[in-house]
């Protein structure tokens, strides 16, 4: 991003952001406005899903994907704009998706975006959608710098130190898979429905998670990274073993399987809540941040809870409604970028891989999502 303090755009005054997201399988738009005060009003808000689509292939399909983005995304700008009764000279800037993602689905967002920001003369934004993510609870609720963050979709489980907007230091991630991926590619094996994650936490509610027995990655060792290869293999094992699975056989194994998925991310935000104590000595109260699609899983939003209260940390999530993909937060973003001065030029590319800390995704494990996550 282009850095100009001077710029009229990055002066004190409220500001006015159009996002687009398309990253995945969500076609997104969506108006917000950014305070003096950091306060935000959502004017607008559009979301198409896909999950009809993709339902009957148990997983989301690249190319199927990008074909809905790209049939979609003007008529939910057009609904967007009328639903805030607003047109495009009332936007500050444009801002969309550029990455990580499916790279046809980013092509979308941003393609759109750059189209739009160049007939009406306004500013864009590339917005990183994992940032989008980490600033979707000041969508609700004013929340300050530092806090610490757990990022955890199907694409990406990482614990990370927000610093401030654009300044994240990565503690830890995943070794393998995604929490969420580890979640979908599960209850694709059990024939639960999909999206994955949603229907194996519907059947899980009805389980006993006492009835099978199954490995908590990387056990007690000290730490802030994650493991789920090895508890969505012993999963797999243990459904494979069962001659005529019954719905109880799913819903107990489904069961079991949530609770392990949010123990293990539990136990290492635990470790990260620790570290984050001892280098940041001053703060009073600090906050626990979690986002991102598997947030809304209401077991694993329970143990980080507990975990979070036992350390002294307060939690903080956004609105159901926003933990999945979607544009408010990418206005957000955009937004927040756009207080600072940053803007982007039209050559900005799409990316496939975009990490949100890029000096610890120079480490193993190296970008900290699943190895064949959507946002991989």
């Amino acid at each position: 991003m282009d850095l100009d303090s001077s710029s009229p755009v990055a002066q004190d005054k409220a500001l006015t952001v159009l996002g687009l997201e398309s990253s995945c399988d969500e076609t997104a738009a969506a108006i917000i406005r950014l305070e003096t005060d950091g306060s935000v009003i959502v004017l607008a808000e559009k979301v198409r899903s896909q999950n009809e689509a993709h339902a009957p292939y148990g997983g989301v399909v690249p190319e199927i994907a990008a074909r809905a983005h790209a049939e979609l995304m003007d008529g939910l700008v057009k609904e967007a704009l009328e639903e805030a009764g607003l047109g495009l000279e009332a936007m500050d800037a444009i801002a969309a998706t550029s990455g990580p993602g499916l790279i046809g689905g980013v092509m979308a967002a941003l393609m759109t975006a750059k189209g739009l920001a160049l007939g009406s003369g306004k500013p864009l934004i590339a917005v990183n959608h994992l940032e989008g993510h980490a600033l979707s609870p000041r969508l609700s609720e004013p929340l300050a710098f530092p806090y610490l963050l757990l990022l955890v979709s199907g694409g990406h489980t990482q614990l990370l130190i927000a610093e401030g907007v654009g300044r994240y230091h990565r503690l830890g991630s995943t070794m393998d898979d995604a929490a969420g991926e580890a979640f979908d590619k599960t209850a694709k094996v059990m024939g639960l429905g999909f999206p994955g994650g949603p229907a194996l936490e519907k059947w899980a509610h009805a389980g006993n998670p006492d009835r099978f027995e199954l490995p908590t990655p990387l056990g007690h060792r000290p730490g802030h990274d994650f493991s789920f290869a090895g508890l969505k293999t012993a999963a797999r094992q243990i459904w494979d073993g069962l001659e005529h699975p019954t719905e109880a056989d799913k819903a107990d194994l489904a069961a079991a399987m949530q609770r392990q998925i949010a123990r293990t991310l539990a136990n290492r935000a635990a470790n990260a809540m620790k570290y984050f104590i001892q280098t940041h000595p001053d703060i009073n109260q600090s906050a626990f941040v979690i986002a991102g699609g598997v947030a809304a899983n209401r077991t694993v939003r329970a143990a980080l809870e507990e975990a979070a209260e036992a350390q002294g940390f307060r939690l903080i999530a956004p609105p159901m409604k926003w933990c999945t993909d979607n544009a408010a937060m990418i206005a957000l973003a955009g937004a927040e970028h756009l207080r600072l001065g940053q803007t982007d030029e039209l050559s900005a590319p799409a990316r496939a891989r975009w990490p949100l800390d890029t000096q610890s995704a120079k480490l193993d494990p190296a970008i900290g999502s699943g190895r064949k996550g959507p946002k991989a």
